[in-house]
């Protein structure tokens, strides 16, 4: 018979044990029903080739992900999930359930059928490493918190297992290598050239050689869970040895003709942070494809849609229509035009990605490229007189 002290009591016991990876009276309540079929919670912290390292209340374990793995790709068991786990006993032991996920930062797959891709999930802040050994691409950054910011606005990217949307991470620029940029002045200039990108965002200089910044973003990202991101060389490992304490992640040098590096972590990992909170380490990524991002992009360029707000037509595509608020602001110097081609490049990515998953979205993009058609064609005809 199950006896249901016991089952309070090993409650009780995991989360003193996981306390340190994030477990909280929440995820004791969805892991009840679990734990009346005995079996064991724990955190992920590292997924390969089948199998993936939980932490449980006795400590970290080989577990078999056979029944984490559907065919859905967004669904797919990832570093930073919660997991029901088999009993001591069982070999294999399987994870059996991914418990509803918080959070989860999701960027598009690079193949043909424009697949979501998780790569951490649970998290409570998303720190976007940018390396000073290269000169600064502002479109990347910009690409990267609006996946950041449709994040933390609670979008599309917060997706739980039981499909509802919740809001949670924050997000953060780290400008790392920041010794290698001596003049103080010149580094305080390169800070506002990034902030003029990330309204809102928390931008930190930091070095991980002289300790410069590190102990603002510790005190940052102290409790919580903490997703380190960036592109191979951006100086992400290093600075996981740095908050970890230890290292933990292997470091290699980045080329000095480009700054760009080799692949030095080749896996999503979790660690436990000296001053409280987890960190997830992520392989650099190649590339950064929107997922349902339109939100972020949104919160990412806030001054050009308050700008539109404000032209005369409200579908005014900002090209060359009267009384168009955002022509203006190009025009007087106060939009960069940079800034303004940023802003529909991204849009039109994202467009792009929804249509190929959403039928609804494909004919009404087909019917507003007819009709943008239609009109250049009747303006091209008028401009040769052929008005009839």
């Amino acid at each position: 018979m199950f006896n249901a002290s016991l089952n309070t009591s090993s409650a009780s016991d995991a989360q003193h044990a996981l306390a340190a990876y994030g477990w909280d009276e929440g995820w004791e309540a969805e892991f009840a029903p679990y734990a009346a079929q005995g079996l064991v919670p724990g955190r992920v912290v590292r997924v390969d080739r089948g199998q993936c390292d939980v932490a449980t209340p006795d400590g970290v374990i080989r577990a078999d992900t056979e029944f984490v793995v559907p065919r859905d790709p967004m669904k797919v068991v990832c570093t930073g999930d919660w997991v029901a786990v088999d009993p001591e006993g069982g070999d294999p032991r399987y994870a059996r359930v991914i418990l509803p996920r918080r959070t989860a930062f999701v960027r598009s797959t690079s193949s043909k059928r424009s697949e979501g891709q998780v790569l951490a999930t649970n998290i409570d802040h998303i720190v976007i490493c940018v390396s000073l050994a290269v000169e600064l691409d502002l479109g990347r950054i910009e690409r990267f918190l609006a996946l950041a910011m449709s994040s933390s606005s609670g979008d599309a990217l917060l997706r739980s297992s039981a499909d509802s949307w919740e809001s949670g991470a924050q997000p953060i620029v780290v400008l790392s290598k920041a010794d290698l940029v001596p003049d103080p002045v010149g580094l305080s200039y390169l800070v506002e050239d990034v902030e003029t990108v990330a309204p809102g965002v928390q931008v930190v200089p930091l070095s991980s050689t002289t300790g410069e910044g590190l102990d603002v973003l510790s005190a940052v990202v102290s409790g919580g869970t903490t997703v380190l991101l960036g592109v191979s060389g951006a100086g992400k490992s290093t600075l996981a040895n740095a908050l970890v304490g230890t290292d933990v992640m292997t470091v290699q040098a980045a080329r000095d003709i480009d700054g760009k590096g080799r692949h030095t972590t080749t896996t999503r990992n979790l660690f436990v942070l000296p001053g409280g909170g987890v960190l997830i380490d992520t392989p650099g990524l190649r590339g950064v494809g929107l997922w349902d991002a339109e939100t972020g992009v949104g919160q990412v360029f806030s001054e050009i849609e308050e700008l539109a707000a404000e032209c005369r037509f409200h579908d005014c595509a900002h090209e060359s229509e009267p009384g168009c608020a955002v022509a203006a602001a190009i025009e007087d110097g106060s939009l960069p035009v940079r800034r303004l081609e940023s802003y529909r490049k991204l849009l039109r990515e994202n467009q792009r990605i929804v249509a190929k998953t959403d039928a609804r979205m494909r004919s009404e993009i087909l019917k507003d490229w007819k009709r943008k058609g239609a009109e250049g064609r009747a303006a091209m005809e008028a401009k040769r007189g052929r008005v009839r």
